[in-house]
């Protein structure tokens, strides 16, 4: 397992949401990213998802 981070900015900058999780693997990081993103109503909203300084997830 693998240890993963989710950070969502608003507009300003600031940081909207945080979240942290374990997954299996990147693929499987970035689907469950992608639903607390949804979940949340912030797929449109910057963010990103990253694994020890690797960004797996970017959304401007």
């Amino acid at each position: 397992m693998y240890e993963y981070f989710l950070t969502v900015f608003n507009p300003s900058g600031e940081i909207a949401f945080e979240e942290r999780f374990e997954a299996e693997s990147d693929e499987a990081a970035k689907k469950k990213g992608e639903a607390l993103l949804s979940e949340k109503n912030y797929l449109e909203h910057t963010h990103r998802l990253t694994r020890s300084g690797k960004l797996l997830l970017f959304h401007r």
